[in-house]
């Protein structure tokens, strides 16, 4: 699903990739960690064709995600760490989601619903005006109706109280069928029930890739 060989970005004269070389299949559920500054948001960065690297390829699914990026990006679901300063009203966002990648409303306000976000009492109200945890529970919910074959999600509970975290793991295993799911995490505790790899990444390099199913 995801091939990435030989993969070297550079910012300057720091190398944040150094010649990585990754597989990823349907069906892999992968904890990605590593110290601030090891290069993981750089390789999501990557895959995602926010960023031309300096060597090496990248191929989801036989596409390029710089030359193919509609396509790629109809392939994934990615809910950041921190929520982006998005300028639209919910009602606006769901709209634009809808329209834009196909979903229907009713089901990203089935999932809100079930992590306990009621978005009709919120309709009104600004994106950015939403606390935090609300925000995240509001992308949680597109990124799963989305319905994507690849779902990265970085830090996706930090905004989050307890027994939202608890839901969220829930229904994502409940919905993770046939797909691929990527964590950049720091809390490995949370996702060991969920994940059946743990990669391990430092100044640029993976240093450890280990199957744990």
């Amino acid at each position: 699903m995801i091939q990435i060989k030989n993969l070297t970005k550079k910012f300057d004269n720091h190398k944040s990739l150094d010649d990585i070389n990754l597989n990823i299949n349907i069906g892999d559920s992968i904890a990605l960690m590593g110290a601030n500054g090891a290069g993981k948001t750089t390789l999501v960065r990557s895959i995602l064709g926010f960023y031309h690297t300096d060597n090496g390829s990248i191929s989801i699914d036989g596409l390029d995600p710089i030359k193919d990026r509609v396509e790629v990006l109809q392939k994934i679901s990615f809910v950041p760490q921190l929520p982006p300063p998005i300028k639209l009203n919910v009602y606006e966002l769901l709209e634009y989601v809808s329209k834009s990648s196909g979903i229907e409303i009713k089901t990203i306000k089935q999932f809100a619903n079930e992590l306990k976000l009621n978005i009709d009492e919120n309709i009104k109200k600004s994106f950015f005006s939403l606390s935090g945890g609300m925000k995240q529970k509001l992308l949680i919910a597109i990124s799963l109706s989305k319905k994507s074959d690849i779902i990265i999600y970085d830090e996706p509970t930090a905004n989050l109280d307890p027994k939202a975290r608890d839901d969220f793991y829930r229904i994502l295993k409940q919905n993770n069928d046939n797909k691929v799911l990527l964590f950049v995490t720091h809390r490995i505790e949370e996702v060991q029930n969920m994940t059946n790899r743990k990669i391990y990444m430092d100044m640029g390099k993976i240093v450890s890739d280990e199957i744990t199913d």
